[in-house]
């Protein structure tokens, strides 16, 4: 029971609880207010000016502008200051969140949307998401992040979307996305130096203040596919680290003094990052004990061996989608016509418990990097294949 807890008892509840409920999806304010979109860009001197402008068409009703904190990269500010963008620099490499620190620090502007230097925005995805900003108490809204991987990962995606749009019918998340996200320039505080994490850091420090945050579905970012499973390895158990340093520095939420924001909290992210792979550990030692007597513990088994085989369906389509991992990062180009591998219903099933196989081994891995205490606050720049 405790396996499933975080990927099937906090979605029935989520369900059964909002199944009455409506989302409030904001509305046109008679004036709309100036943005800023703030792009956090180290190592990005070849997609920046691309990001620049995608973002300056995407059809913002009111004034708009783009703010570029490049970190130590001097090629990357200037390439951003040649596409019209106001650059922030620092003399040392800082990490995104504290790179954002920075630029909120700059901005005059009233509403500020934070967007990663490789993805793509969903024409008129900003103005989806000030429209929930007329409402006071809302402190931010939590765009949706879609990943063009073509094998698989978008399961995982759609899961998470799911449940932010139930969370949001209950009246707050917690899945706010640094890839997308509007913020109420006023709401702002400091992310702190320890902390890695600062999408989720923001989404409980609002929600600790009294603040909402939506969740529109409609504001999308594309982000350009991860190539390798190493390479999602490495950037999912760094998130699972950094993801439970926030949750023990912000232990006070996750009792009941947090309401429903504990149970967001427990369902959406702790419990599958703690309960949930530790219980399936104990359930694959039990299976392997009973394999001999039990036709349930050989079916479970099984259900490994085609997860095995899905994920190594994965593996193969990502080395031919991002066979040369050194190739620039442009938002602006098509992503390389790379079919995914198809077997039909088998290979559908493969796919999607290959995921859910995945996620709970980068559970354990990030737990266990978490426990060495391994939280990196500058995270390494990933080369991926040119985007969407």
């Amino acid at each position: 029971m405790a396996a499933s807890s975080g990927h099937l008892w906090y979605p029935a509840w989520l369900a059964l609880a909002s199944r009455r409920r409506q989302a409030a999806s904001g509305s046109d304010p008679e004036q709309w207010p100036p943005v800023t979109v703030l792009v956090a860009a180290y190592g990005e001197a070849e997609c920046i000016g691309a990001k620049i402008r995608d973002v300056l068409a995407n059809g913002y009703p009111g004034p708009l502008d783009v703010m570029v904190v490049a970190d130590a990269d001097v090629e990357t500010a200037a390439r951003a200051e040649q596409a019209g963008a106001t650059v922030v620099t620092a003399d040392e490499r800082l990490g995104k969140a504290q790179a954002l620190n920075l630029g909120f620090s700059k901005v005059t502007a009233p509403v500020v949307v934070v967007s990663d230097a490789n993805n793509v925005i969903a024409p008129g995805a900003i103005a989806a998401l000030v429209r929930h900003l007329g409402d006071p108490h809302v402190g931010a809204v939590a765009g949706e992040k879609v990943e063009a991987d073509g094998a698989g990962e978008d399961l995982y995606w759609r899961f998470e979307s799911w449940l932010k749009q139930r969370e949001w019918r209950l009246g707050t998340t917690i899945g706010l996305v640094g890839e997308l996200a509007a913020v109420r320039t006023e709401a702002w505080q400091p992310v702190p130096p320890d902390i890695a994490t600062d999408d989720l850091w923001t989404a409980l420090d609002l929600s600790a203040r009294g603040y909402a945050i939506a969740y529109e579905p409609r504001a999308r970012a594309v982000d350009p596919p991860v190539p390798t499973l190493g390479q999602q390895w490495e950037r999912r158990t760094r998130s699972v680290s950094g993801a439970m340093h926030v949750f023990m520095r912000r232990k006070s939420q996750l009792g009941p003094a947090g309401g429903i924001v504990a149970a967001q909290i427990w369902g959406h992210r702790l419990a599958r990052y703690t309960l949930a792979p530790v219980a399936h550990v104990a359930l694959l030692v039990t299976a392997l004990r009973r394999a001999r007597t039990s036709r349930l513990a050989v079916l479970f088994l099984s259900g490994h061996l085609v997860a095995l085989w899905g994920l190594a369906r994965k593996a193969t389509a990502s080395s031919n989608l991002g066979g040369d991992a050194n190739r620039p990062d442009d938002p602006g180009s098509p992503a390389p016509d790379v079919p995914p591998a198809r077997a039909g219903t088998l290979g559908r099933l493969a796919d999607a418990l290959g995921q859910a196989l995945f996620l709970n081994a980068v559970a354990i891995g990030g737990l266990v990097r978490y426990l060495r205490g391994d939280r990196q606050t500058q995270w390494p720049v990933v080369r991926r294949p040119k985007g969407m």
